[in-house]
């Protein structure tokens, strides 16, 4: 194992931690939790938009995206091979899902489109703007993809406990430009 890897490792540890009591105490807050997060995307009504379904501890961005789905398309991501970036499929209200790769759900019946704005999930992350994430460097890849093409806002999605002081960097890692969190807005643009 790697310095880098090791240094990792000890900061998703950590960080998981921190989400995990955070989701406790504030978990059942859903929907005052995303209301930071609808405030910030009411500025960006009708532009096309991926969110997540959560899994584990993550923070619910779904009665965000129920509110940004009745302006535009919102989507969901789907991951379609290890090492290969994200594709998004349409999502609404209501929709069958069903089970997809490491447990998140996607729709059955998938219409795939390009998002303009990313809510990105998150283990970690710190006052720079930089994300500490699974591991598989789903989003790293994703956003390098979409960023290459046109301009692509990263917003990050969180729990205020996940922020970190400083985070094990790699060349690859693609920075949010903006981070959302029960507690407010951290603006990196």
């Amino acid at each position: 194992m790697t310095d880098l890897t090791a240094e990792k490792s000890a900061a998703r540890t950590a960080a998981f931690a921190r989400r995990a009591i955070a989701h406790r105490a504030l978990g059942g807050a859903g929907v005052a939790c995303a209301g930071v997060l609808s405030s910030v995307l009411a500025g960006y009504r009708g532009v096309p938009v991926s969110g997540f379904m959560p899994i584990r501890t993550e923070i619910d961005p779904t009665p965000a995206m129920t509110e940004a789905a009745a302006h535009g398309p919102v989507g969901i991501p789907v991951i379609e091979a290890a090492g290969q970036p994200l594709t998004f499929a349409r999502w609404e209200p209501e929709m069958d899902l069903v089970p997809g790769p490491f447990g998140a759900q996607i729709p059955k019946v998938c219409e795939f489109f390009e998002p303009e704005i990313l809510i990105v999930p998150l283990v970690a992350f710190d006052s720079a703007g930089n994300r500490l994430g699974y591991g598989g460097g789903f989003y790293d890849r994703t956003l390098e993809m979409l960023r290459a093409r046109r301009a692509t806002l990263a917003i990050g999605f969180a729990y205020a406990a996940q922020q970190a002081d400083a985070l094990p960097l790699e060349p690859t890692d693609q920075p949010l430009d903006m981070i959302v969190t029960e507690a407010g807005v951290i603006d990196l643009r």
